[in-house]
């Protein structure tokens, strides 16, 4: 009989040998059904949380340097940056003239405002003040209208684009080009509306904003307000040299002496990842070593119960000995049903993660189940079926025939 041929027979014992006791191969399973449920969540729950960073991330742009009077998850205290010269309109003059790696670099300054269309009012809206090349720094892509032009911004014309929050709120069933709305007491017309952005890591909406020429900012909410100086960079792969650049020639536009400390900080999508990273390693670590202990828990209650069926199946083991059974075909009989156990396990734990997973991403944390998820649950199962049936098979295989047949 060959290998193929005795892991057929194998598989159809086994199915006899579970479907004899239905009772006690569910509740063998029960660990493991448990254990599987767990995995699949917790990496479905870690998928779908890594995919809505990294979406929500995408907003600050991997190719975008950011030069502020702050530095993203600075180690000093807030009044060591509080203290910091504010960044200005001439620095980034000086800056946009010498560069040579950009793509393009725009200034961005912000407040909260309160927006009024006829009788509609929308508060805590962040209304940013930047120049024409915003879009092309950001690849803000335009949902109806456009963006203003360099001539808008330069002459601080009373023009604006929208986010797709305020057009929902003012104009769902309506057209806002054209449209006038009132930015605190002052008057602009909505020339454009971005495309929908989502949000900056859950917590602050990009589509609950209002874009207007900087110059017009300044003159209407004051300039006494550090910037944002924002730098595409000409090729990603270059990034660090652009980095490099940046840091020269704003030391140079701050007269940083040689030797000191820059007081300024040049941010990037980097640090929002690292940050990420350091804080969700141990979350994982923790998370895979408790998944890792219910599924433990779950084999050696499955290994107990394949110590009793081979103890009861002494005798049959005895008797498939005499007509010629190796001990490799007594090995696979007792392993492909501890497999087998596993595996139904895995398959009714992932049948129960699905919908669980579904109600977590409606209503407590993004989730996402990729096929690599239910392909894990089962290479679990499967592996965890080895570990728990080995010991039982291998008592079972050394079993001397004629002892066994003895056996009452």
């Amino acid at each position: 009989m060959n290998i193929f041929n005795e892991i057929k027979e194998n598989f159809i014992i086994s199915y006899k040998a579970i479907t004899a006791n239905k009772l006690r191969s569910f509740l063998a399973t029960l660990g493991i059904v448990i254990g599987i449920t767990s995995v699949t969540l917790m990496q479905t729950v870690i998928e779908g949380i890594n995919r809505a960073f990294e979406k929500s991330i995408s907003a600050v742009g991997a190719d975008v340097l950011y030069v502020q009077k702050f530095e993203w998850f600075g180690k000093e205290d807030w009044s060591f940056y509080r203290n910091r010269k504010d960044i200005t309109m001439n620095q980034y003059d000086y800056l946009e003239r010498n560069i040579q790696t950009a793509a393009s670099v725009c200034p961005s300054a912000g407040t909260n405002k309160t927006l009024k269309y006829r009788d509609f009012v929308l508060e805590n809206v962040f209304v940013l003040g930047t120049t024409a090349a915003y879009q092309e720094t950001f690849a803000a892509n335009m949902e109806e209208g456009r963006f203003f032009t360099q001539k808008e911004s330069d002459g601080g014309y009373p023009v604006c684009i929208i986010g797709m929050d305020i057009r929902k709120a003012f104009f769902e069933n309506a057209d806002p080009i054209g449209k006038t709305i009132k930015i605190g007491t002052y008057s602009f017309r909505i020339i454009g509306v971005v495309e929908k952005q989502g949000s900056l890591l859950g917590l602050v909406s990009l589509d609950n904003r209002v874009i207007v020429p900087i110059d017009r900012f300044f003159n209407l909410f004051g300039n006494k307000r550090s910037l944002s100086i924002n730098i595409k960079a000409a090729d990603i792969n270059d990034l660090g040299e652009t980095k490099e650049e940046v840091i020269s020639i704003m030391r140079k536009a701050r007269k940083v002496e040689f030797g000191e400390r820059d007081d300024f900080g040049v941010n990037q999508q980097e640090a929002f990842k690292s940050t990420y990273e350091s804080l969700t390693s141990l979350i994982k670590i923790i998370g895979s070593l408790i998944t890792s202990l219910s599924l433990i828990v779950g084999s050696v209650g499955i290994a107990n119960i394949m110590f009793v069926s081979v103890k009861e199946r002494t005798k049959e083991i005895g008797i498939r000995k005499a007509i010629g059974a190796k001990k490799r075909t007594i090995l696979l009989q007792f392993l492909i049903e501890s497999v087998s156990i596993c595996l139904l396990g895995g398959l009714i734990g992932l049948m129960i993660s699905v919908p669980i997973s579904l109600i977590i991403n409606a209503f407590v944390l993004p989730t996402a189940m990729p096929l690599w998820v239910i392909i894990l649950g089962l290479i679990v199962s499967v592996i965890f079926g080895v570990l728990a049936g080995f010991f039982p098979a291998y008592n079972a295989a050394k079993m001397n025939a004629v002892d066994s047949l003895r056996y009452e």
